[in-house]
Protein backbone atom coordinates (compact mmCIF):
# COMPACT_ATOMS: atom_id res chain seq x y z
CA UNK A 1 0.00 0.00 0.00
CA UNK A 2 1.30 3.58 -0.65
CA UNK A 3 1.58 6.39 1.86
CA UNK A 4 -1.03 8.71 1.99
CA UNK A 5 0.77 11.79 1.82
CA UNK A 6 -1.86 13.34 4.06
CA UNK A 7 -0.90 11.29 7.03
CA UNK A 8 2.45 12.96 7.04
CA UNK A 9 2.73 14.97 10.74
CA UNK A 10 3.95 18.90 9.70
CA UNK A 11 5.91 20.73 11.72
CA UNK A 12 3.93 23.91 11.25
CA UNK A 13 1.55 22.27 14.62
CA UNK A 14 3.97 21.77 16.79
CA UNK A 15 3.66 23.06 20.46
CA UNK A 16 5.56 23.59 23.13
CA UNK A 17 4.34 23.59 26.42
CA UNK A 18 7.19 24.61 29.38
CA UNK A 19 5.47 24.07 33.26
CA UNK A 20 1.91 23.93 30.94
CA UNK A 21 1.90 27.30 29.80
CA UNK A 22 1.86 27.12 26.29
CA UNK A 23 5.07 28.89 24.39
CA UNK A 24 3.60 30.88 21.48
CA UNK A 25 7.31 32.08 20.29
CA UNK A 26 9.02 28.98 19.86
CA UNK A 27 8.99 27.58 16.73
CA UNK A 28 12.09 24.75 16.81
CA UNK A 29 12.09 21.68 19.64
CA UNK A 30 14.77 19.38 19.04
CA UNK A 31 15.13 16.20 21.87
CA UNK A 32 16.78 13.00 21.33
CA UNK A 33 18.48 10.35 24.09
CA UNK A 34 21.46 8.72 23.83
CA UNK A 35 22.29 5.23 25.53
CA UNK A 36 25.84 4.91 26.39
CA UNK A 37 27.15 1.20 25.67
CA UNK A 38 30.34 -0.56 27.54
CA UNK A 39 32.13 -2.65 25.35
CA UNK A 40 32.78 -5.82 26.56
CA UNK A 41 35.51 -8.37 24.44
CA UNK A 42 35.19 -11.59 24.78
CA UNK A 43 37.45 -14.91 24.60
CA UNK A 44 36.34 -16.91 21.76
CA UNK A 45 34.25 -14.05 19.99
CA UNK A 46 35.67 -12.01 17.72
CA UNK A 47 32.82 -9.57 17.74
CA UNK A 48 32.51 -6.74 20.48
CA UNK A 49 29.71 -7.07 22.75
CA UNK A 50 27.75 -4.08 24.33
CA UNK A 51 25.92 -3.66 26.95
CA UNK A 52 23.43 -1.11 28.01
CA UNK A 53 24.78 1.64 29.64
CA UNK A 54 23.06 4.83 31.33
CA UNK A 55 21.01 7.50 29.11
CA UNK A 56 21.59 11.01 28.05
CA UNK A 57 19.05 13.18 27.28
CA UNK A 58 19.37 16.71 25.28
CA UNK A 59 17.47 18.88 23.43
CA UNK A 60 17.25 22.32 21.94
CA UNK A 61 14.46 24.68 21.73
CA UNK A 62 14.32 28.33 19.29
CA UNK A 63 12.20 30.91 18.40
CA UNK A 64 11.35 34.63 19.02
CA UNK A 65 12.01 36.62 21.99
CA UNK A 66 9.27 38.38 23.79
CA UNK A 67 10.41 38.01 27.28
CA UNK A 68 13.07 37.25 29.98
CA UNK A 69 11.18 34.40 30.80
CA UNK A 70 13.86 32.19 30.13
CA UNK A 71 16.86 34.18 31.89
CA UNK A 72 14.32 34.26 35.04
CA UNK A 73 14.30 30.42 34.54
CA UNK A 74 17.84 30.72 34.97
CA UNK A 75 19.18 26.94 35.82
CA UNK A 76 16.07 26.31 38.18
CA UNK A 77 14.56 22.33 36.23
CA UNK A 78 11.28 22.80 34.56
CA UNK A 79 9.04 20.54 32.83
CA UNK A 80 8.18 20.48 28.48
CA UNK A 81 5.86 18.87 26.80
CA UNK A 82 6.14 18.33 22.75
CA UNK A 83 2.81 18.37 21.31
CA UNK A 84 2.28 17.30 17.26
CA UNK A 85 -1.51 17.67 16.15
CA UNK A 86 -1.42 18.26 12.18
CA UNK A 87 -5.28 17.29 11.68
CA UNK A 88 -4.96 15.14 9.15
CA UNK A 89 -2.64 12.62 10.52
CA UNK A 90 -3.87 9.79 12.47
CA UNK A 91 -4.03 11.34 15.85
CA UNK A 92 -1.68 13.65 17.86
CA UNK A 93 1.59 12.38 20.11
CA UNK A 94 2.64 14.47 23.56
CA UNK A 95 5.95 13.83 24.98
CA UNK A 96 7.03 14.87 28.15
CA UNK A 97 10.55 15.79 29.15
CA UNK A 98 11.62 15.49 32.90
CA UNK A 99 13.42 17.55 34.88
CA UNK A 100 14.72 19.96 32.10
CA UNK A 101 17.99 22.08 32.76
CA UNK A 102 19.29 25.00 30.33
CA UNK A 103 23.02 24.41 29.77
CA UNK A 104 23.84 28.20 29.12
CA UNK A 105 21.62 31.35 28.96
CA UNK A 106 21.61 33.60 26.48
CA UNK A 107 22.17 36.87 27.90
CA UNK A 108 21.95 39.19 24.67
CA UNK A 109 22.11 38.26 20.87
CA UNK A 110 20.38 40.32 18.54
CA UNK A 111 21.69 42.83 14.99
CA UNK A 112 19.87 46.04 14.59
CA UNK A 113 17.48 45.85 11.44
CA UNK A 114 16.56 42.14 12.39
CA UNK A 115 14.01 40.34 15.15
CA UNK A 116 15.55 38.93 17.68
CA UNK A 117 15.71 35.10 18.50
CA UNK A 118 16.60 32.96 21.24
CA UNK A 119 18.10 29.46 21.26
CA UNK A 120 18.26 27.24 24.55
CA UNK A 121 20.24 23.91 24.31
CA UNK A 122 19.13 21.85 27.44
CA UNK A 123 19.41 18.45 29.07
CA UNK A 124 16.41 16.21 30.83
CA UNK A 125 16.58 13.27 32.53
CA UNK A 126 13.73 11.11 31.24
CA UNK A 127 10.56 11.33 29.24
CA UNK A 128 7.48 9.79 28.69
CA UNK A 129 5.41 9.09 25.86
CA UNK A 130 1.80 10.82 26.84
CA UNK A 131 0.03 10.14 23.47
CA UNK A 132 1.55 7.95 20.91
CA UNK A 133 0.32 8.05 17.24
CA UNK A 134 -1.03 5.19 15.78
CA UNK A 135 -1.77 4.39 12.38
CA UNK A 136 -5.50 3.73 12.33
Amino acid sequence: MALDASRVIHGSYGQVFINGVWQTHINHLEAKVAMQKKELNLSGDDWVRHKKGPKKGSGTMSGFKVTSAMLQQGFDKFEIVSKLADPEAYGFERIRLKNVMADELQLANWTAGEEVTEEVAFTFEGYELLDPIVEG
